[in-house]
C-alpha cells in the first residue's frame, strides 16, 4: 500500500487579497485544500463571511481595501494573531482601473490605479516580510497580467501597474533572497472573471453573468483551445506557494493558454499571416502553394 502523500501547504498561513471571488477565491479553495490556513482579505464583506462559515476554522476574513495601507498591514496581523504566523501572502486584488488612454491623462485616475495594483504590492510585501523572516522564510506571490508583456489586453494606466508588478517583483527578489524569502509573479491571461464586468461599471450579478459569457465564448482566442479558468491560476498559485518551487524566485510564470505565443496567424492555420494579407493571398491559396513547393 502507498502512503498517503502530504499536503502541499501543511502547517502554512496564508494571507489571500482578493479572496472573495474570482481567482483569489479559487486559490482560497486550493490553498484550504493543500492544508494551509488562510485570511481572506477583501471588500466583500458578505462574501468573506461566507467563508469563515464554509471553511470553518481554517479561514478567517478581513474587511481590506488594498488602496489603504494600513488596512493590508492590519489584515497581515490579524492573520498573525489567528493562526500564529505568516508563510506566504499572496497579492492578488486588483480592478480594471482608469480607462484613459495617452491624450486624455487622469492624474487622480492614474494614481487610483496605482495605488490598487502597484502599491498595494509593494506594501503588502513590506508588512509581511518580518513575519516571514520569524518563520525561516517564505513566499510572496503577485498577480500581474499579459498586459504587461503586450499593448492591446487592457488600459494604460492598467497595464503599466502590472508591469510595474513584474520589475517590482525581480528588484525585491534580490533583496529578500538574504532571508530566504522568495518573490514570484503570475501573469493571467484571458481568465473568464468578473473583473471585464467591473471595468464597465457592472453590479456584482452582471458582472458574474459576463464571466461566464467569457467562459462560453473566449476558447476560440486562445491556442490551446479552451477558456481560461480561475483554477488555472490557482494552480499556479500553489506551486510558487509550495516548496515544490523552492529554487524560483525573481520571475513570473505566464499562464495564458498560449495566446501571447504570437498573433493568430502564427497557430490558426485559417487566418493569414501578414505576407499573405500583403499579396493578396487567401489561406486556401496559401495551403496550396505550399503543397506545391513539397513535390
Amino acid at each position: 500500500m502507498s502512503a498517503t502523500p502530504s499536503l502541499r501547504l501543511e502547517n502554512k498561513v496564508a494571507v489571500i487579497t482578493g479572496a472573495a471571488s474570482g481567482i483569489g477565491l479559487a486559490t482560497l479553495e486550493r490553498f484550504v485544500e493543500e492544508g494551509a490556513r488562510v485570511l481572506a482579505a477583501d471588500i466583500q464583506n458578505e462574501a468573506g463571511r461566507a467563508l469563515v462559515e464554509r471553511f470553518a476554522g481554517r479561514v478567517r476574513f478581513a474587511h481590506c481595501d488594498v488602496s489603504d495601507p494600513p488596512q493590508i498591514k492590519a489584515a497581515i496581523e490579524l492573520a498573525v494573531a489567528e493562526f500564529g504566523g505568516l508563510d506566504i501572502l499572496f497579492s492578488n486584488a486588483g480592478h480594471g482601473g482608469s480607462p484613459a488612454g495617452v491624450q486624455d491623462f487622469d492624474a487622480a485616475g492614474w494614481d487610483a490605479t496605482h495605488a490598487v495594483l502597484l502599491r498595494s504590492v509593494a506594501a503588502g510585501a513590506s508588512f509581511a516580510t518580518p513575519h516571514l523572516i520569524r518563520r525561516g522564510g517564505g513566499s510572496i506571490i503577485n498577480t500581474s497580467s499579459i498586459s504587461a508583456l503586450e499593448a492591446g489586453w487592457a488600459p494604460l494606466a492598467y497595464s503599466v501597474a502590472k508591469a510595474g508588478v513584474l520589475h517590482y517583483t525581480k528588484v525585491a527578489a534580490a533583496e529578500l533572497s538574504a532571508h530566504r524569502i522568495r518573490i514570484n509573479a503570475l501573469v493571467p491571461g484571458f481568465i473568464a472573471t468578473s473583473i471585464f464586468g467591473r471595468m464597465f461599471g457592472m453590479d456584482t450579478p452582471q458582472a458574474a453573468a459576463l464571466a461566464q459569457q467569457v467562459a462560453q465564448r473566449s476558447g476560440v482566442a486562445n491556442p490551446i483551445g479552451r477558456s481560461g479558468q480561475p483554477l488555472d491560476i490557482a494552480e499556479a498559485a500553489l506551486f510558487l506557494a509550495s516548496d515544490a518551487s523552492g529554487f524560483i524566485t525573481g520571475t513570473h510564470l505566464t499562464v495564458d493558454g498560449g495566446i501571447t505565443l504570437g498573433p493568430r496567424h502564427a497557430w490558426d492555420p485559417s487566418v493569414p499571416g501578414p505576407m499573405a494579407t500583403a499579396l493578396g493571398l487567401s489561406p486556401e491559396q496559401v495551403a496550396e502553394m505550399r503543397a506545391r513547393a513539397k513535390r
